[in-house]
């Protein structure tokens, strides 16, 4: 069955730039949006956690996917974050993405509530309902309190909008389960170390925030893994890579890493609204070394050195 939406390359949720008082610089982001088309990624998600959407009213979100939507211009596709800890947000997320015609959107398990399986499909069915667009599910238990598992797929399956997963939970037995028991559900990476598994069990997609500022790279990676099925040069790429996926999560600062990093290729983040704060010398120091390092060594092998 042909999926409603396709998931193909590599997806960047946005970084929300944000001026000295906290406020959001649209102009930044404007920018931001521009750097990440020419560089060649294939989608753009708004109102992700990458984008600090835990720190946002419905209505910022609201207003940063709709200035998002306007200022992309369907150059690319757009997928809109609507994971909340109440169904009548995210349901009022996702009718608001309806309506500025958005490709898609991104449904999360509402945090903290611990739902039941069968209570969390029903909480997908009422925003499927209500809004009628392609759904990409987003299985992040870590953060979530619980998975998004075989009751629940079988649940929401009954619905053809659910047409694609971000799976984010670590477990390398989760990727085999949807490759092997639930095909028609497009599996997304979205587990950056696990990036070279998922594309050998068949993903065709990566959704990574560390593309907001190394877009080249890891469009190099999908396309060595996932277009040209050349996996030699996909294990050379992933082992450059992989100094970055340490550094991005150590210490739990992986928004704080994302933001800088995009300073550090050129770009405008400021700073992060509370209760994060940005990162120190050291932090700044490693993270811009092990930039360096690794695109020197993917440049190299995109080469044929």
């Amino acid at each position: 069955m042909t999926p409603i939406f396709k998931m193909d390359g590599i997806y960047t949720p946005l970084i929300t730039p944000h001026n000295d008082d906290g406020s959001f610089n649209l102009p930044a982001l404007a920018q931001h949006i521009d750097y990440l088309v020419d560089a060649g990624v294939h989608g753009l998600i708004s109102g992700g956690s990458t984008g600090e959407n835990y720190t946002q009213t419905t209505q910022e979100r609201i207003a940063l996917a709709r200035f998002t939507s306007e200022h992309l211009d369907r150059r690319l596709p757009l997928i809109v974050g609507t994971g909340t800890l109440r169904t009548e947000d995210s349901i009022e997320m996702a009718t608001a993405a309806r309506d500025m015609k958005a490709d898609a959107i991104l449904l999360a398990t509402p945090p903290y509530s611990v739902p039941t399986e069968r209570e969390n499909a029903l909480n997908a069915l009422a925003i499927d309902r209500a809004a009628n667009l392609p759904i990409i599910l987003y299985n992040y238990p870590g953060r979530m309190g619980v998975s998004m598992g075989e009751e629940f797929l079988d649940r929401v399956g009954r619905s053809r909008n659910f047409c694609a997963i971000k799976e984010s939970s670590g477990d390398i037995n989760r990727v085999h389960l949807l490759a092997r028991d639930y095909p028609h559900i497009q599996m997304s990476c979205g587990m950056d170390d696990q990036a070279l598994e998922f594309f050998a069990w068949g993903a065709r997609s990566w959704i990574c925030a560390g593309s907001n500022f190394l877009p080249r790279e890891h469009v190099a990676l999908w396309e060595a893994c996932a277009v040209n099925g050349d996996f030699t040069k996909g294990r050379r790429i992933m082992s450059a890579m992989m100094p970055l996926m340490r550094v991005l999560e150590q210490g739990g600062k992986f928004i704080q890493n994302v933001k800088h990093g995009v300073e550090i290729v050129g770009g405008t983040a400021g700073g992060l609204r509370p209760p994060l704060k940005g990162l120190n010398k050291g932090e700044k120091r490693e993270l811009a070394q092990v930039i360096t390092v690794l695109k020197t060594t993917i440049n190299d092998i995109q080469a044929g050195n």
